[in-house]
């Protein structure tokens, strides 16, 4: 099987452009580095995707009828598979009540059965929003991280407690936002046993220079990775992570 992870940005770019202030990257239309995107991930054929950042339905992806679009949808659809997505703030956030922060979401798209789909909330941060994809034998987790180091460290012990539940093999994988580098995983790593894909600590962020790697998939040693590897294309700020791998028998 093949799983991709992605930090699309919501297709608003790879945030190099900073004019006429700063962050105004985010306020673009999405139409035409959508459909690059899109191409891109029909390119890898990929059985699970995993999408970070996505926006489920602003003006910033109104359609040329006028109607927004969800980007998660749009994607699944060109790839015939099935999506499952929420907002990434608590449901009790007042970031979910605002016209753009309130369509900034997660999601996963795949062409295999569900067995079942669980959104967890994390007890700090803004971010809180963990999706839980069951499939036959294994699940898979996808987080993105709060910005802030504490936030973070409660996060992943809530994380932990998550996948201590799970009676199947996991997977998770997400933006981690380990601005103190991968040493900010080492007693997570150590109390679920995983193991990261990425054994070479390769940099994922920003795309057009990586310096920092802040974009992680784990998986449970009963899953094989056969192959891991990054492609080099700036459709965002962050690059995507693909690994090949063998489930374990259901």
């Amino acid at each position: 099987m093949r799983f991709v992870l992605y930090n699309i940005r919501y297709a608003t770019g790879s945030g190099r452009h900073h004019l006429p202030f700063p962050g105004f990257g985010y306020l673009r239309r999405t139409h035409h580095r959508l459909d690059r995107l899109t191409e891109f991930l029909t390119s890898l054929d990929p059985d699970i995707i995993g999408l970070v950042e996505v926006d489920l339905g602003s003006y910033r992806t109104s359609t040329r009828r006028g109607l927004p679009a969800n980007q998660a949808e749009t994607i699944a659809n060109a790839l015939g598979h099935s999506h499952v997505y929420s907002c990434k703030y608590d449901r009790r956030s007042f970031n979910n009540r605002l016209p753009v922060l309130g369509k900034q979401g997660n999601a996963f798209i795949t062409g295999h059965s569900i067995a079942a789909e669980k959104f967890h909330y994390f007890s700090r941060g803004v971010k809180r929003l963990i999706i839980e994809l069951e499939l036959e034998s294994f699940c898979v987790f996808l987080v993105h991280l709060s910005l802030g180091y504490r936030d973070r460290q409660q996060q992943l012990r809530d994380l932990q407690e998550l996948i201590d539940q799970s009676d199947k093999p996991v997977i998770v994988a997400g933006d981690f936002n380990t601005f103190f580098g991968e040493a900010e995983l080492y007693a997570f790593l150590s109390r679920t046993g995983l193991r990261s894909a990425n054994r070479l600590a390769q940099a994922t962020f920003p795309s057009h220079v990586p310096r920092r790697q802040l974009d992680f998939i784990f998986h449970d040693p009963s899953i094989t990775v056969s192959d891991f590897f990054i492609p080099d294309v700036q459709l965002s700020d962050h690059l995507p992570l693909v690994i090949d791998f063998d489930a374990p028998a259901p």
